[in-house]
């Protein structure tokens, strides 16, 4: 610990550090944050298939605070078990890299006030994710995944000045309802999801849907801010409740669901591929229920600073579980914090010399275990 600290600090001179920082300095930070990801993907496999394929999701999400005096808490919108609702905290916007074989980790970060919009700095923090990404190995096609929040005509003009491909839920406005209507009957290729989806306005479980697609350009109205690309649109039967009593439909319903991407991929694979952009709540909840389970400070820069530390914490925790074998590699946080991280062992020293530490015997993660060692410490030196 001295060598690594310069001496041990109690947890108030840690609290003391951080009310100290200027918003310069979380920045600073951030760029630590991000230099230190790329350090972990060249040490451990953390985005494997990165030279082929890799997505980038971008969320944000309300983290509720209690403290009047918290600078920055403002009423925002979030969604709690499928309601809506109003929500004092603090907005963390967030943009997680992740590939088809691979956990996501944090590639950048930004607190905003509670009342911020969705879409406030994402162009900014896109560019920034971009780089981070390219810098972790990821050569191949970038995804940008992102929900109808970051419908937004310089969000989109950030990503492919980078050489990445968007892919964002559109809103079902006027113009976008048109193209729809557009579609013919025969375009439709009918889908069945592997796993059912969970639909909040119908109250039910969706399995099967039709999608089709069809050339739109989007933001037509904004001087060189026109996209044209793929609208890949997912329509599911609007199921009548009062069928069983006896009101059964005249003619089929539908609702649609819109998504505007330039992907290279085939029709089916790039909707479903979309859809996997839920992955980023994962990380929410990761995080959440770890290193962000509070928002520590009255100072607005010292949370943003926990913030960028939480995502270290995250990448570590998942650099840990690639370490020690493919199944942790893609396990929950909270799972490899239970059977990785705290461990029921016993130190011992001998005279003056090396603590050894006893681990429990016969113990189902031992060998997982001496991976991650093996791998943070290299192996035991030889016996003379």
């Amino acid at each position: 610990m001295s060598a690594l600290f310069g001496g041990i600090r109690a947890p108030s001179t840690l609290g003391s550090h951080l009310r100290s920082y200027t918003w310069g300095n979380v920045s600073q930070l951030e760029k630590a944050g991000r230099e230190f990801l790329i350090a972990l993907a060249g040490e451990a496999p953390l985005l494997p298939g990165a030279q082929t394929l890799a997505f980038i999701d971008i969320d944000s999400m309300q983290k509720r605070v209690y403290g009047h005096s918290k600078q920055g808490a403002r009423f925002g919108h979030t969604k709690i078990q499928g309601k809506s609702l109003l929500v004092r905290g603090l907005n963390a916007l967030a943009a997680v890299v992740s590939t088809p074989l691979s956990a996501p980790v944090i590639a950048a970060t930004r607190l905003r006030g509670g009342n911020a919009a969705s879409a406030r700095g994402a162009a900014s923090l896109a560019a920034r994710a971009i780089g981070t990404a390219r810098d972790c190995g990821c050569t191949g096609t970038i995804i940008v995944r992102m929900d109808s929040a970051y419908y937004n005509g310089a969000v989109i003009s950030a990503i492919r000045s980078r050489g990445a491909r968007f892919s964002v839920t559109a809103p079902v406005n006027a113009s976008i309802r048109a193209a729809i209507d557009a579609i013919g009957e025969d375009a439709w290729t009918p889908i069945r999801y592997p796993r059912a989806i969970w639909d909040d306005q119908l109250g039910a479980w969706i399995s099967d849907a039709e999608v089709a697609e069809v050339e739109y350009t989007a933001f037509a109205s904004k001087k060189g801010q026109a996209v044209t690309a793929r609208l890949i649109v997912r329509r599911v039967r609007d199921l009548n409740k009062q069928a069983g009593a006896g009101q059964d439909e005249l003619f089929p319903a539908w609702r649609h669901h819109a998504v505007f991407t330039d992907s290279p991929f085939e029709l089916v694979q790039a909707e479903g591929q979309h859809r996997d952009h839920a992955i980023v709540e994962q990380v929410f909840a990761d995080v959440t229920s770890g290193p962000l389970a509070h928002m520590p400070s009255g100072v607005f820069a010292a949370n943003a600073a926990w913030l960028s530390i939480a995502a270290m914490a995250h990448n570590l925790l998942r650099a840990d579980g690639a370490l020690a074998s493919l199944p942790f590699a893609k396990a929950r946080a909270a799972t490899i914090r239970r059977d990785l991280v705290a461990v029921a062992a016993r130190t011992a020293r001998h005279g003056r010399g090396h603590i050894t530490l006893h681990l429990p015997e016969a113990w189902h993660r031992e060998q997982e275990w001496l991976n991650l060692f093996h791998a943070g410490c290299g192996p035991p030196a030889a016996a003379a």
